[in-house]
Order: C-alpha cells, then structure tokens, then sequence
C-alpha cells in the first residue's frame, strides 16, 4: 500500500482523485503498477490490468488506495473490471464517499472476491483529503494561514508586519503555496502589500508548481500589481460571496485553496464555517496594539468558541507552527454558509 501511495502521486490533482494500484501474484510478487493520469484516462485498476496479458491477473491480488469505484462513467466500474480479471482478493485504504460510485467492496465481495479496507487509512486520507471535502461538501479544502506574534498581533500598532516571523517559517509557507491549486488573498492585502502571491525557493526561485492567484474584493486591482506577472492568470471576484468564490473554483477544477489575505479575509471565511484547517505561525515577540491576527469570527461568548483538533506543532528555528483541523461537523458546504458581510474585503 505505500507504494501505490507513492503511484498515486504521480497522477494530477484536479476533478478526480490520485490513485495508484499493483497488482501481485499468489506469491506476492509484483506484477503491474497503475495509477490514475486524469479525467477520461483509464482508472487506476484498469490502468495497472492493461500492463498484463489476457489471463494475467487470475488468482491475483489487486491493492488500491481507493475503494474501486461500481459505476459507469466515462469508463467502466473498476470492480467489474478486477472480476472480469480473475483478482481474489483486494486491499484498499479508503472508502469512496461518492454516492454515485461507492458499493464496490460490496459488488466484489457477492463476486466471492476476498475484500480488506481501511489499509493505511491515514496516509491514504491525508493524501486524499482535499478531494475528499470536495465529494463530502461540494467545495475545495480550504486552508487559512496567518503569522502573529506571541500576543496574537499580525502586525504593529502602524501597521508593519514584515517580518513577524523568522526565514525557516517564510520557506515552510512558499513549501505550502506550493502544495496548493489556489492562493487566495481580498483586495485590501493586495492594495496595501502588493504582494506576488508565487511560491518561491530560499534563493528566490519559482518552485515547480504555482497555486492560482485569486483576489477577492470590490476594490480593482491595480494594472501594475506584482501578481499580474504571476505565471497564472489571476482570478479576479469582485463580489463578498465566498460561498459562490468556492463554487467558481470548484468547477475550474481547484480543491486546495490556500487563504492567505490578512485577518479581515480569515475571520470572514471562519465566521462561514468554510474552514478545514488552520496554520498559524507564531512568533516569540511581543507587538500589543489593535492589530490582532483575527477580528470578529461570530464568537459572543466562551461557548461559541471555535474550537480545532492539533493535528501537529513544529518548531521553525525560533517560531511555532500549529496546525489546526476543524471538526467535519464545524464546517459547512457553499450552500449552508453565508456570503461575506457588506463592507468586508
């Protein structure tokens, strides 16, 4: 399984999922490795099953980091495909949260083909995540980032902020943009901070893969914003309907979306409920003053508090890194959340 982990990387992230498959032989000896390349190329069973000649694959075993899909769609159900091949047995780590493809372990197992899920489930979850809140919500996984001092400012009194945090937690930043399919910041980030919005190396350097600019604000974006010399197009919304900005970005294939735009932008996505995860680097300096790294997120009392799940904390030479995930049941699809307030940017 942790090699068609690693197959399945190879594949693109987009509309449809990464997987890998391999397929082993009684004495389980590798016979064939698949992975999916993208929407309309063969799934990653059927992909690893052309490798073979007619017969190859009876009495094997197939391990798929997805449970293989029981429906027809551009191309056929994947568990169709594995009894038509002879497999005995499967392993798979995930189960396909899709209504229109799930019940593949189910088809399998009245084929009297032997079924094992739930095989490094954690990894194979990780790497599916952001598709996974796709199919569950109907909207991208949505990560908001801010760096704050030790009092939770993410600026001075003056406004300054660069930099509250050290290089180490710079270059983990650009290592996350890069990670991602769009790098979300409002009008407000982009008229103060001209930023570039790339993902960038410790020498300057573009990294391999570029997230998506999208600016969010009623505010126009200057003609000479650094931005529009992004290697992608930027995508401009000048609306306060975060829910619709997901949909759009849902449709154009996007399901990492990184929102990096200053505390107003955060705190409206969180007040939505429109957040997966949190990563808030944190400095060991003190800034007091109004600046606070988040403004209002619908909290009114201690009750209300949004409360995450740390799912690690990493020390970045002098900073902190805390990484928060919100509890599935926190967080709402576009069509349960409401559009930014009037005013917000």
């Amino acid at each position: 399984m942790a090699r068609a982990l690693v197959l399945a990387r190879r594949g693109p992230r987009g509309v449809n999922p990464q997987v890998g498959a391999i397929i082993l032989s009684p004495s389980g000896e590798v016979l064939a490795e698949g992975w999916h390349r993208g929407a309309g190329t063969p799934h990653t069973e059927v992909d690893a099953l052309s490798q073979l000649p007619p017969g190859g694959a009876r009495g094997a075993t197939a391990v798929v980091t997805l449970e293989p899909c029981n429906h027809t769609g551009r191309t056929g159900p994947c568990a169709e495909a594995l009894i038509d091949a002879g497999i005995t047995r499967v392993l798979y780590a995930v189960d396909d949260p899709t209504p229109v493809a799930t019940g593949g372990a189910e088809r399998l197992r009245e084929a009297g083909v032997d079924v094992i899920g739930a095989v490094r489930t954690a990894e194979a979850g990780e790497l599916l995540s952001s598709w996974t809140t796709v199919q569950r919500l109907g909207r991208p996984h949505v990560t908001v980032k801010w760096a704050q001092s030790l009092d939770g400012r993410a600026a001075a009194a003056d406004g300054t902020s660069q930099w509250i945090t050290g290089s180490a937690a710079r270059a983990d930043v650009h290592r996350r943009r890069a990670l991602a399919d769009a790098i979300v910041v409002g009008t407000g980030t982009v008229l103060a901070d001209d930023p570039a919005l790339t993902a960038r190396d410790t020498d300057g350097a573009l990294l391999d893969h570029q997230p998506i600019p999208v600016i969010i604000g009623e505010s126009p974006v200057p003609a000479d914003a650094k931005l529009r010399e992004h290697p992608a197009a930027p995508l401009v919304y000048p609306t306060h309907d975060l829910p619709a900005v997901l949909q759009s970005l849902r449709e154009t294939g996007v399901q990492r979306v990184f929102v990096e735009g200053g505390p107003t932008l955060a705190s409206a996505f969180l007040a939505a409920g429109l957040v997966d995860e949190v990563l808030a680097y944190v400095a060991p300096v003190l800034l007091g003053g109004p600046r606070t790294a988040l403004t209002d997120i619908g909290v009114a009392t201690i009750g209300q508090a949004r409360r995450l799940e740390v799912a690690a904390v990493e020390r970045l030479d002098d900073d902190l890194l805390l990484v928060g995930r919100v509890t599935p049941s926190a967080v709402r699809s576009p069509a349960e959340a409401s559009p930014l307030d009037e005013g917000e940017s």
